[in-house]
């Protein structure tokens, strides 16, 4: 099995996809792309909540002609996606996207083809390969089903289309709703492609829902060390999707944030603590370095975990305790603990 360190690097623009232990973020727009406006006011959005790449929707002329306005208000990279319609990856080329995703097989003549590779080639621009099991070709379905089997083989014919025009700055992704299905196909792609893999769980679902599809599905693949950059397509706010992404990353050493250590709360707790977690959590979103924060609800479980956090606190009674690196630093009355704790925060900094 390929990992993501030893997987083919493809560069968009100045920025690495694959051949590192490091994971690219990106989401997609929703608005459409010839509203230039609004659309770089999204894009610029994205990238504040940590999209390093957005993927644009280009539906017509005037969404790939949009392209080359777009490009001169924002240093974001930004890549097309384009179904069917080989003059629109050239137009959208030829004005300057960064990236583009298009399946060879489904734009026509192998002429056709040629011209987008060429295209690519002369502009540095490279291909993402995007297969989803909602759309396999027929004799696929028939031979092997809706497998992860069925995905892999038709990954495989895009990949040599390209690769039989001397094309390789290629990334492939595998996409599925169902959580097992994604695991396996990419699973069998890692074993498969030299290439960088873009992971995701397609339609995940609203927000609640598809996070724990995508943590399942993702985590997993993260854990054995496959995945080049991802997205966790949820129907929500797209500012959620990279809350998430960002969040998931962490967890396995791959995004530096603060991390929030939280107590479940049972009947022990004898203070107001879901306040304070909510107030610390929309602190720490915004906290430029990484660091671990406890907030805990007693003193039974509050010096253990807080052994595990640079900062934490834990409530009691009247008053809590603040702990720094596992060990009682003071007692400070309970209606100021969110305030000791910010302050003992800010002072780990300096």
């Amino acid at each position: 099995m390929r990992k993501r360190t030893e997987t083919k690097k493809v560069w968009v623009k100045d920025l690495q996809v694959g051949g590192q232990d490091k994971v690219i973020i990106q989401t997609m727009t929703t608005h459409p792309t010839k509203a230039i406006e609004k659309i770089v006011e999204e894009i610029h959005t994205l990238a504040t909540h940590g999209a390093q790449l957005v993927r644009l929707a280009i539906l017509d002329t005037e969404d790939a002609m949009a392209i080359k306005t777009i490009k001169s208000l924002t240093q974001v990279l930004l890549v097309a996606d384009i179904h069917f319609d080989y003059k629109l990856a050239l137009l959208a080329i030829e004005n300057g996207i960064d990236k583009i995703r298009i399946n060879p097989g489904n734009i026509g003549h192998k002429e056709h083809v040629k011209q987008v590779v060429n295209a690519c080639k002369k502009h540095g621009v490279p291909i993402r390969i995007g297969v989803n099991l909602g759309s396999l070709e027929k004799d696929l379905l028939k031979t092997y089903g809706r497998t992860a089997k069925a995905m892999v083989e038709s990954a495989k014919r895009h990949v040599q289309i390209l690769e039989d025009e001397g094309f390789e700055d290629i990334i492939i992704s595998l996409k599925a709703s169902d959580v097992k299905l994604t695991i396996e196909a990419y699973l069998l792609a890692a074993e498969t492609f030299k290439y960088p893999l873009h992971i995701g769980i397609t339609e995940a679902g609203p927000t609640y829902a598809g996070i724990i599809a995508s943590s399942a599905g993702l985590g997993t693949l993260l854990y054995h060390g496959i995945g080049d950059t991802l997205r966790i397509s949820l129907s929500g706010p797209r500012t959620e999707e990279l809350k998430a992404c960002k969040t998931l990353l962490s967890q396995f050493g791959l995004y530096a944030r603060p991390k929030l250590i939280a107590c479940p709360t049972c009947a022990r707790l004898s203070y107001d603590m879901a306040p304070i977690v909510k107030k610390v959590e929309a602190y720490l979103e915004n906290h430029p370095t990484q660091i671990t924060v406890a907030v805990m609800g007693c003193a039974v479980n509050g010096p253990g975990e807080a052994r595990d956090a640079d900062i934490g606190i834990a409530g009691g009674m009247r008053e809590g305790l603040i702990f720094i690196q596992g060990k009682i630093v003071k007692k400070v009355p309970q209606e100021h603990l969110y305030d000791a704790l910010i302050e003992a925060i800010e002072n780990h900094n300096k």
